[in-house]
């Protein structure tokens, strides 16, 4: 990859009377939230807006590729490592209450020689918890930021990394409950439920799957992450084939479901079956020899009582024979 420009860092914004605007015309002021110390900066910018742009743009010299990454909404994992910063995209999962289902939150990081720049495209809770306790808690931000840029990046990836756990538990609970009301004569009612936890699966593998080759490549990047800090890294890689291993056993989990389910819903099914044909077979004679004597012509014993109670009892007896010959069966 050719040399870049150094990033122009602690460059002088542009003085106000550069240009002139009209007094009603609002300008935005840049969303930039930064914690400083040990000579290390932490920028965070949360869903970056054309203001910020413009705002890294002032102080920082980019890529132009890598400006619009930040502004893609389609960006995949990756990491680009450039000779005076190191660009790095991952996703996470987050549940968005909105829509409730699963999404990926695109996280941005640019890391230099004494900067750390994080733009997600939506709130992170680790994230957003990890750069509050470095604003408001000096000893936590001098143990980060006296180790250098590679240790706050890791510990970045790592605390968003490990949130994905809590999470799966979540979805295990959901398996155990769906398993336990399957037996409960539920089948019916938990159809919807499990088509729900499926594609909650589904969209999980899907945020993880490319990000697995992501994290590979961050743990093999040499710029500004030092040699001591591969085992960090390597946890990481470790975590991440776990959440991996995890949503495989969920996914052959739900499919199992999904097919015992299907199973129980058909023996009851085939239970109602069984006791309708049953019924039909039975009532058929009976049907029959009623028909027979009920025809509108002149037959055995017509106009006589007594031959009236004999065939009743003929058919009584008739329905007892085969009641308890499907009983023997095992038809009924």
């Amino acid at each position: 990859m050719p040399n870049l420009p150094k990033p122009r860092f602690g460059r002088p914004a542009r003085g106000r009377g550069a240009a002139t605007r009209p007094a009603e015309v609002e300008v935005e002021t840049p969303n930039v939230e930064t914690v400083e110390g040990s000579g290390l900066r932490w920028l965070h910018i949360e869903r970056p807006r054309p203001a910020d742009r413009a705002w890294l743009e002032e102080h920082f010299d980019f890529h132009p590729l890598d400006y619009e990454d930040v502004y893609s909404r389609n960006q995949r994992p990756k990491v680009d490592e450039y000779d005076d910063y190191l660009f790095v995209v991952l996703h996470f999962p987050r549940f968005d209450k909105a829509v409730g289902r699963l999404n990926a939150a695109e996280l941005d990081i640019f890391v230099g020689p004494d900067f750390v720049i994080t733009l997600p495209n939506a709130p992170i809770q680790p994230l957003e918890y990890l750069f509050e306790r470095c604003r408001t808690r000096e000893d936590i931000r001098e143990s980060l930021f006296s180790k250098g840029p590679g240790y706050l990046l890791y510990k970045i990836v790592d605390d968003c990394v490990d949130a994905s756990f809590p999470m799966l538990a979540k979805v295990g609970n959901k398996l155990e409950v769906l398993e336990d009301e399957i037996f409960q004569g539920r089948s019916a009612e938990i159809v919807r439920d499990i088509s729900n936890v499926k594609q909650e699966i589904i969209n999980f593998r899907k945020i993880v799957r490319p990000q697995r080759a992501a994290l590979r490549d961050l743990e093999r990047t040499k710029r500004y992450i030092p040699e001591d800090l591969d085992i960090y890294f390597d946890d990481i890689n470790d975590a991440s084939e776990r959440i991996w291993d995890m949503l495989e056993n969920f996914k052959e989990v739900v499919e199992g479901l999904e097919s015992t389910n299907e199973s129980v819903l058909s023996h009851a099914v085939n239970d109602v079956l069984r006791v309708l044909t049953s019924i039909s077979v039975i009532v058929l004679p009976l049907t029959f020899v009623a028909s027979i004597w009920g025809m509108n012509v002149r037959v055995p014993g017509e106009g006589d009582t007594t031959a009236f109670w004999l065939i009743i009892a003929a058919m009584v007896a008739l329905l007892a024979g085969m009641l308890w010959f499907f009983r023997k069966r095992g038809w009924l």
